[in-house]
C-alpha cells in the first residue's frame, strides 16, 4: 500500500515538472527528450552522449604490429634458474645428511645443465666461470612447441 503512494507521488511529480516546463522535459538545448535521436543526442562540447560510433581499427604494417604491443613487456622481471641434477633420498638418508656430505646427483660431470625461466624450461646450457663467479652458457634453446609441450 505505502508502494502504491510512493508510486503516485512520483508520478505526481513528475507531471507537476512537465507542466512547469511547458511540455515534455527538454535538454539544456530546449529539444523534447523524447524526440532526441542518438545523432542529436550530443552534449555542449559535440561529443555523442548516447550511441558511439567507433572508427576501423586501420592494418598495422607487419613488423610494427608486434614491436608496439611488446615494448610494455620489457621491464618485466623473471626468475631464471639453473638445474644442476636432481636425486631421490629416502627420510633416513635424508636425517643422515650434514654439513659437509656429499649428494650425488643424477647427471655426469660435463652433462649439460637444464635452464628454467620461471620454472619453465627454457634450454640446456653448460658451466662456467667468470672472475670466480659461476655461469652458464646457454648451448641450447627448445624449440617452441616443445615450451608450449613443458607449459601445460
Amino acid at each position: 500500500m505505502a508502494d502504491k503512494k510512493m508510486d503516485d507521488a512520483w508520478a505526481d511529480a513528475l507531471e507537476e515538472s512537465k507542466n512547469a516546463e511547458g511540455g515534455a522535459a527538454k535538454n539544456s538545448e530546449g529539444q523534447d527528450w523524447d524526440t532526441l535521436t542518438p545523432q542529436d543526442n550530443n552534449d555542449n562540447n559535440g561529443t555523442a552522449t548516447g550511441a558511439v560510433n567507433f572508427d576501423e581499427l586501420g592494418d598495422v604494417p607487419e613488423g610494427q604490429a608486434g614491436i608496439q604491443n611488446l615494448d610494455f613487456l620489457l621491464d618485466i622481471p623473471l626468475q631464471l634458474s639453473v638445474e644442476l641434477g636432481r636425486t631421490s633420498l629416502i627420510i633416513d638418508k635424508m636425517l643422515q645428511l650434514a654439513q659437509g656430505s656429499v649428494v650425488e646427483l643424477e647427471k655426469t660431470a660435463g652433462e649439460p645443465v637444464d635452464i628454467y625461466v620461471n620454472r619453465k624450461l627454457l634450454g640446456k646450457g653448460e658451466v662456467i666461470v667468470v672472475n670466480d663467479r659461476f655461469g652458464v652458457r646457454i648451448t641450447e634453446i627448445i624449440s617452441q612447441s616443445d615450451r608450449i609441450k613443458n607449459m601445460a
